[in-house]
């Protein structure tokens, strides 16, 4: 995309961004970084706590299909990533790199996000329809948008306290659509949609919708300040060239602090995926519902609850503490208490007081690294341009957006095939015998192992990273010489 064909539209009313230059103010973080991404990412929310129920138990797909399906189109799923990450890197735009792109996914993401929930087809026909749709949306829209909204983090500002700031809001964003599709959701599922594909196509269609409009908002509410620092007063690049992928490749492999965050958010998030996909299973074959007349959706809500609560509770210290201590030492703290929060729901064998006390606690302690990893980044990609250079925004939100978008297909195939390793039976149509059926041993203790254990031992894991992360001591200077290179036109 080029200013020099592009301008006029670019910056029309409609088109142009609402955002003046200068510091963040609170439009920008509600609008641009809460509101268009909660509206983005519900339909990512819902997939992630009901996707693999919604396939198997109301479609009746078989676990095994289910499985190669999202272990195949995961390789898409980097792939389309990868792509999408140098063509924002090489969009030359007024709005912007990475802005365009959200405009498109606008379209792409709300209309992809509901195909699979049309299924016109039954037998062979049906399955090739529900891989082609499920890859729309995982492996075309889903990257597109994502890879752009990360890289809105970076080039956002240069002040890495603002960043954090609207690090935490659009991670916010993401951690309450969790919070819709853990809390709302099941009691829709439980009481209203059940195994009603027209109510479940109906729901999905009115998350399409508005999804479609508010990131139309984010697009007009954001705006490129780094960006523009490459730009003259008529929008030409003041750089020679973009660096290349290889360029790229090579800036961020060689340097250590880019991998530990990388690996911190791949374990981190990989982890929170398997715990999503299997928490309705858990909630209806391993966590005792007694209190609740048998009704798993109210325990889900009740456990999403008390985990949303301590995390919306962290979004107004989280950032303040980083400021003071560093981003390094307050995620450290976070995840020794998901750790000591996860081993107490481990150890409450699904009775529902200790695993609530134990969710809330591993949510509370997951909040820090939630809210902060994408400003950790940037700062890793400013150490980078300090270092060499050139910047990296497209290709490392580009892993940054694969590492995410992947978790829940790798996790849930995964899941998949623990589940029909260890003997799992979708509950039958009649209600009654459905309400009367129970798993096997073997697959309760795989349920709880991939909704309690597995997250809680990624979190230890998480925190030995993290002591390894000091790219923060000598960010300020760095800053500053990057910003004195650009005045020298270096």
């Amino acid at each position: 995309m080029s200013d020099k064909t592009e301008n006029n539209f670019w910056s029309g009313p409609i088109t142009g961004t609402r955002v003046k230059p200068g510091a963040v103010r609170l439009p920008e973080m509600l609008l641009g970084y809460f509101i268009g991404p909660f509206g983005a990412l519900l339909s990512s929310g819902i997939f992630t706590s009901f996707l693999n129920k919604y396939l198997t138990d109301v479609l009746r797909l078989d676990t095994g299909f289910l499985s190669a399906l999202q272990l195949v189109s995961t390789l898409l799923i980097v792939a389309a990533n990868l792509i999408v990450g140098q063509l924002i890197e090489r969009t030359r735009a007024l709005a912007g790199k990475a802005r365009p792109w959200i405009l498109l996914s606008a379209l792409t993401l709300s209309v992809s996000s509901v195909l699979m929930f049309i299924v016109p087809f039954e037998g062979t026909a049906k399955l090739v329809w529900i891989a082609i749709a499920y890859n729309l949306y995982y492996a075309v829209a889903y990257p597109i948008y994502n890879t752009a909204n990360s890289t809105l983090v970076p080039v956002s500002t240069r002040d890495s306290k603002q960043r954090a700031t609207l690090a935490s809001f659009t991670n916010v964003a993401g951690l309450a659509v969790m919070g819709v599709g853990s809390m709302v959701f099941p009691m829709l599922v439980s009481n209203v949609m059940k195994e009603d594909r027209n109510m479940w196509f109906l729901v999905m269609l009115g998350v399409a919708v508005f999804s479609g409009l508010t990131i139309f908002l984010q697009f007009q509410f954001t705006r490129e300040r780094v960006t523009e620092e490459t730009r003259g007063a008529a929008g030409e690049e003041s750089q020679a060239k973009t660096a290349s992928m290889g360029e790229q490749l090579r800036a961020v492999t060689s340097e250590r602090w880019w991998w530990i965050a990388i690996l911190f958010y791949l374990v981190f998030q990989w982890s929170g995926a398997m715990k999503n996909g299997s928490m309705s299973y858990f909630c209806q074959w391993v966590a005792d519902s007694s209190a609740f007349g048998g009704d798993y959706g109210a325990v889900q809500s009740l456990l999403a609850v008390l985990g949303a609560i301590p995390m919306a509770a962290a979004a107004a210290v989280v950032v303040p503490l980083a400021n003071k201590f560093g981003k390094r030492t307050v995620t450290i703290a976070g995840m020794v208490l998901g750790v000591a929060g996860g081993v107490i729901a481990g150890l409450g064998n699904g009775q529902i007081v200790p695993v609530a006390v134990g969710v809330a606690l591993k949510c509370l302690g997951s909040s820090p690294a939630c809210y902060l990893i994408l400003a950790m980044l940037a700062d890793v990609i400013d150490h980078i341009e300090f270092k060499r250079g050139i910047r990296t925004d497209g290709l490392t939100m580009s892993i940054y957006s694969s590492v995410m978008v992947a978790a829940t297909p790798v996790c849930n195939a995964v899941f998949m095939a623990m589940l029909g390793s260890s003997g799992y039976a979708a509950p039958p149509e009649d209600a009654a015998a459905a309400a009367a059926m129970t798993q096997t041993a073997a697959v309760r203790s795989t349920i709880g192992v991939s909704y309690i254990w597995v997250e809680t031992v990624a979190y230890a894991l998480c925190a030995l990273l993290m002591v390894l992360w000091t790219v923060e001591k000598n960010l300020p200077e760095e800053q500053k010489a990057i910003q004195a290179r650009r005045k020298r036109g270096a």
